[in-house]
Order: structure tokens, then C-alpha cells, then sequence
């Protein structure tokens, strides 16, 4: 009989055995973490108060440079343009001859050192014929001349939009004979200074 409560015993153990394997297993549920307390934001702060603010240290303004010369700038500009001589052209012809040339080197160079200074100070250069051809064609060829004198006035440095043209063609002769000689001083460019303010 002991085996028998031997057996018995290792028979319900091996049931509760058995039985233990088959039951349902727990699953353990992880439960989340708590979660931290929210983070306050920090209460504003109070801004500091308003400095003022140091007023910018004003320079004195650089005077403004004059845009047209003085009296006496105008007088020397006039007494330059005056020793420029006009220069004369070969009939029917618009290039500068060497004593063109030569009439518009003369203070050319003072000339240009005053102009750029004052760049709303304009010079006109007229462009004249003598009376022979028509009215069209000499103020055609009037303007040519007066542009040959300007493209040689800009190469020395004059500012070319201190300058402007004009043809009178025929219209304005310093002489009035009908000779060869009288028609050379009327085949001229003549430069003025213009009147601005």
C-alpha cells in the first residue's frame, strides 16, 4: 500500500505538473510610465526698462560742391575760350588740318581741368560754312565740323556731355566778300560758353 500512496502522490504531481504547463499564462501588461510632470515654462520676465537710446553723432555735412564755376572761374573760362582760336576747314571738308588742331590745343588743357569740376557748366561748338552750296547741305556740313571738333576736345579729356553742337551752316559769316580768302574765315567751328545757372 505504501506504493500505492507513493504512486498516487507522484501521480498528482505529475497532474498538477501538467495542469500547471496547460493554464493560462499572466501576461504582465507593462504599464507606461508616468509621465513627468508637464515643465512650466518660466514666467516671462519682466523686460528691463527702456534706455534711451544715444542719439547718433551728427557730422557736419561737407559742403556741397558748387555744380556751375563763380564769377571769376566764369571770367577765366571766357578768357580761355577767347585765346582759342577758331579752327578753319578745307572747302567742302569737315577734318581737322593740323592748325585746327593746333587753335583747339591752345588752353584746351586748363580748359578741361575747370570743366570737370563743374559738370553742369556746358560749352556750344558752332559749326559755319561759307555761302556757297545750299542752305541743307551746309548746315549738314556745319554739323560735321562741329562734331570733329568735339570728338578731338573729348580725346583730351573734356567731358563730352559738357558739350553740345549747333550748325549755322551758312547763316552766321564773319566776313562777307565773295572771295577765297573771306570764305576760309567763314569755314570755321567757334566755341561759346553757354549761359547756365
Amino acid at each position: 500500500m505504501k506504493k500505492f500512496s507513493e504512486l498516487a502522490l507522484v501521480a498528482v504531481a505529475g497532474f498538477a505538473v501538467i495542469g500547471a504547463g496547460c493554464a493560462k499564462k499572466k501576461v504582465a501588461v507593462a504599464t507606461p510610465p508616468t509621465p513627468a510632470p508637464a515643465a512650466q515654462a518660466p514666467a516671462p520676465r519682466e523686460a528691463p526698462p527702456a534706455r534711451p537710446r544715444p542719439r547718433p553723432v551728427q557730422q557736419a555735412a561737407a559742403p556741397e560742391r558748387p555744380r556751375v564755376p563763380d564769377a571769376a572761374t566764369k571770367a577765366r573760362i571766357d578768357e580761355l575760350l577767347a585765346k582759342i582760336e577758331d579752327a578753319y576747314f578745307d572747302y567742302d571738308k569737315h577734318t581737322l588740318r593740323p592748325d585746327a588742331i593746333t587753335a583747339l590745343q591752345s588752353d584746351s588743357s586748363e580748359l578741361r581741368d575747370i570743366l570737370k569740376d563743374y559738370p553742369n557748366y556746358k560749352l556750344t561748338i558752332e559749326g559755319h560754312c561759307d555761302e556757297r552750296g545750299s542752305a541743307e547741305y551746309n548746315m549738314a556740313l556745319g554739323d560735321q565740323r562741329a562734331r570733329a571738333a568735339k570728338d578731338y576736345l573729348t580725346q583730351v579729356g573734356i567731358p563730352s556731355d559738357q558739350l553740345s553742337l549747333v550748325s549755322y551752316g551758312k547763316e552766321h559769316p564773319v566776313c562777307e566778300d565773295h572771295d577765297e580768302a573771306c570764305w576760309q574765315k567763314n569755314r570755321r567751328i567757334h566755341i561759346i560758353a553757354q549761359n547756365s545757372n
